[in-house]
């Protein structure tokens, strides 16, 4: 017979550290890092919970795109232009807008433009689903709530005054739980910092250091205000950027491949006459 004590398992270990009862939220947060420090968490379940607390307590304009970010179909739009939009940008889900932002009168799903290559009768305006529209207070964890409910992905929002102040997706939300959710544009996290692309232009990491880009493209950026090129981007923009913003300055453009609320994470870079725009 093996008299051996029965190790507590995780969660009652995690169980009896929570059995203080932390009377404010800042104290409960204390006890999850006291649970981390004890091995009971670990570093990304952490990250979860706190990113399920601050949910609750932000609201859809801290995480919206803005109205001049947002990605639209103009109904007037003939079908030939408005589909290499819709390929280059890569969304899967468009509002459709009658002649200005203020104006959505629907949303277009990407996969719903495979009819036109079997109908060419193809109507945009009937295959349009119902936009939603919320107000830009509306409290996250309530929002996801109803994006579950309502088996939605996408919703306009509204200002005070009825304009359109922007959209938010359900990734925007879920990113603030579970971090930056990959997409096609991701690359291994072992992988070098600058990846030549066959057309000549670079993916480069926003961690790399300024002194391996320059070895690497043949610029003379200076590293004593910046060690990274995210850090120089990110002064040039003058704001966090977005997903698809761009600016380019020295002779290159750099275009934001990914990034979140938080942080921008890697940059398409290719060599351009025009400098100092940004859009």
């Amino acid at each position: 017979m093996n008299d051996e004590p029965v190790k507590p398992t995780w969660f009652e270990r995690l169980s009896t550290l929570l059995l203080r009862e932390p009377e404010d939220r800042e104290q409960l947060v204390d006890l999850l890092h006291s649970a981390f420090e004890r091995n009971l968490l670990d570093a990304d379940a952490l990250a979860m919970i706190e990113g399920v607390l601050q949910v609750s307590e932000m609201q859809v304009r801290d995480v919206m795109i803005p109205r001049a970010q947002m990605d639209v179909v103009d109904i007037a739009d003939p079908l030939e232009k408005f589909i290499p939009f819709v390929i280059e940008t890569a969304h899967s889900r468009f509002p459709v807008i009658d002649k200005d932002k203020d104006d959505v009168i629907g949303i277009l799903l990407a996969k719903d433009l495979l009819h036109y290559y079997a109908d060419q009768e193809f109507n945009v305006r009937d295959n349009l689903r119902p936009a939603v529209f919320i107000p830009e207070s509306k409290r996250l964890n309530v929002l996801l709530k109803e994006f579950r409910s309502n088996r939605n992905h996408i919703a306009i929002v509204v200002d005070e005054y009825g304009g359109v102040a922007g959209m938010v997706t359900i990734e925007d939300v879920l990113e603030q739980i579970v971090g930056e959710i990959e997409d096609e544009y991701d690359y291994d996290e072992q992988e070098d910092n600058i990846i030549r692309v066959p057309d000549g232009r670079f993916r480069v990491k926003a961690q790399t250091e300024i002194a391996d880009f320059n070895e690497a493209v043949g610029t003379a950026f200076s590293d004593e205000d910046y060690d990274t090129v995210g850090g120089l981007v990110v002064s040039k923009f003058g704001h966090l950027p977005k997903r698809g913003e761009h600016v380019a300055f020295d002779g290159l453009k750099f275009s934001v491949l990914r990034a979140d609320s938080r942080r921008l994470y890697s940059l398409l870079v290719e060599r351009q006459v025009e400098e100092g725009a940004v859009t």
